[in-house]
């Protein structure tokens, strides 16, 4: 099966080493996963945050490029061409990273 490019919206938790700023109690990242399907790129995905000492906690799909095409009706050329890349190197390409601190 060929590999196609997931949009995915991770939620890490805290860890240590994880190297989150001071008063974070996790961070949202939006990932460009290449994979045989979608479940082959959250695995993927998962395994690359673990090994950069997140703590993955959630993940949410948002499909494949032409899933995303169907639904927004475009993608930003900066955008396309992270997915592009992560599909070349098929690779996890961490788009957006936002710490979470708690509600003040």
């Amino acid at each position: 099966m060929a590999h196609q490019v997931y949009t995915l919206l991770v939620e890490v938790g805290r860890n240590p080493g994880d190297g989150l700023p001071e008063g974070a109690t996790g961070a949202a990242l939006v990932c460009y996963a290449s994979g045989a399907d979608q479940d082959e790129a959250v695995r993927e995905t998962v395994a690359v945050l673990k090994q950069a000492d997140l703590a993955p906690l959630e993940v949410q799909g948002y499909g494949r490029i032409a899933d995303r095409l169907a639904q927004e009706g475009e993608i930003p050329a900066e955008e396309r061409a992270l997915m592009d890349r992560a599909l070349a190197e098929n690779s996890v390409i961490v788009a957006q990273f936002e710490p979470l601190f708690p509600d003040s």
